[in-house]
């Protein structure tokens, strides 16, 4: 069989196979292009199980362009909670004020259009254009290398940009006349449900009779991949600040700054302790730590006394993982307590901002809030601060 007859038999008995077993997904009952757009931003390095949920509770609440674009963003944040990697939430609402500006709330269709808007690579740019519009365009993410890799025995290191080059080239070959929503679609869920990156289904694949990998038996050693660095640690010392007087039963919680790692979200305050130039949180004792935690934080002009460990909790990122170790801590009030000097302006000016929920104060770009468990619902959390609020919450 020559190229030619291998791409035209691969694309035919793959739309076939498509036909019969694609999935009954949300985003693919009809052509809605801001749906799909939505849909291919969650699934950014995201189960298709975990999504679901989440984006029929994200179109409920912001069902048009426009009303993404015009909504706080706490609540953008509070939709997405769970979801990891936030920059995705607000580059999709920052994306949304530009369709809503530049282009009066209709999606784009146009290449360079939609390659423009904030948070849209080479990769849903294709997927948008090809899904909502059937407009013949690349859609080449790592489930896609991973098909064509093996069927057509590409060895090369699908981490260069050459590689995803000569892919997209190919992809553009391969889609059928008038078929391209149907074939990327195909593409991804071969990818997605048989050609998977360990114990590829073969004996169930459309396409098993040509595909060059498993003829050669290299179909579990390819695609080549470059292993990406590990995450680098970070060691770092958390607050549980439990509240006194008309706080009590309360834990303190401050905003992380507008811009960087999860910005505009909210967490227990937390200190870094260096792992090199400085000793390690793991190797730091409980007294050592508890020091170092409550001075830090009084120059925050957090008061606080802690009293003792509570649990320890980890959270991976794409580049770095944390290392946390959580201390119960005491709220010491900077104006009466002899512990921390009340003489010390900067200290009492921003402690006296720590207010109640739904209050609205704030000391430069941090802000601080008491919060129930009730008040959770109001604040949007990175997923470890979830786990910590909510085992403590439950303790209790």
């Amino acid at each position: 069989m020559n190229n030619i007859e291998q791409q035209r038999f691969f694309s035919r008995e793959l739309l076939d196979w498509y036909g019969r077993n694609k999935r009954d997904l949300p985003w693919r009952r009809h052509r809605n292009p801001y749906y799909i757009w939505i849909s291919e931003i969650m699934l950014q390095q995201t189960r298709v199980d975990t999504v679901i949920p989440y984006f029929n509770r994200f179109i409920e609440k912001f069902p048009t362009v426009e009303s993404l674009a015009d909504a706080p963003e706490d609540e953008v944040l509070k939709c997405w909670e769970g979801l990891g990697y936030y920059s995705r939430a607000r580059n999709l609402q920052h994306a949304a004020r530009q369709v809503k500006e530049l282009y009066g709330g209709v999606m784009p269709s146009g290449k360079e259009e939609v390659f423009g808007l904030k948070g849209v690579g080479p990769y849903t740019a294709g997927a948008i254009r090809s899904i909502a519009f059937n407009i013949p365009a690349p859609a080449v993410d790592g489930n896609v290398m991973r098909v064509l890799s093996r069927y057509f025995l590409i060895e090369e290191d699908i981490m260069k940009g050459s590689t995803r080059s000569h892919m997209e080239e190919l992809v553009m070959q391969l889609i059928p006349e008038g078929r391209a929503s149907d074939f990327n679609q195909a593409l991804m869920e071969l990818g997605a449900l048989v050609c998977t990156p360990k114990s590829p289904k073969c004996l169930t694949c459309p396409v098993m009779e040509h595909c060059a990998a498993r003829l050669e038996g290299k179909e579990e050693s390819l695609p080549i991949k470059t292993k990406a660095k590990p995450p680098r640690p970070e060691y770092r010392v958390t607050a549980l600040v439990e509240g006194t007087g008309e706080y009590t039963g309360k834990v303190l919680i401050r905003k992380r700054p507008s811009t960087g790692l999860l910005a505009s979200m909210w967490e227990l305050p937390h200190i870094s302790v260096a792992q090199d130039g400085g000793a390690a949180v793991v190797s730091l004792p409980d007294e050592a730590a508890m020091d170092k935690l409550a001075g830090d934080l009084k120059e925050e002009g957090i008061p606080i006394q802690p009293v003792g460990h509570f649990m320890n909790a980890e959270h991976t990122f794409s580049h770095i993982h944390w290392n946390m170790r959580v201390f119960k801590c005491e709220w010491r009030d900077a104006a009466s307590n002899n512990l921390y000097a009340a003489e010390s302006a900067a200290a009492y000016d921003v402690s006296s901002r720590v207010v109640g929920a739904g209050e609205v104060k704030s000391a430069s770009d941090v802000q601080f809030r008491w919060i129930s468990p009730e008040d959770m619902e109001l604040y949007a959390f990175p997923n470890v601060f979830l786990r910590i609020l909510n085992q403590y919450f439950s303790s209790k």
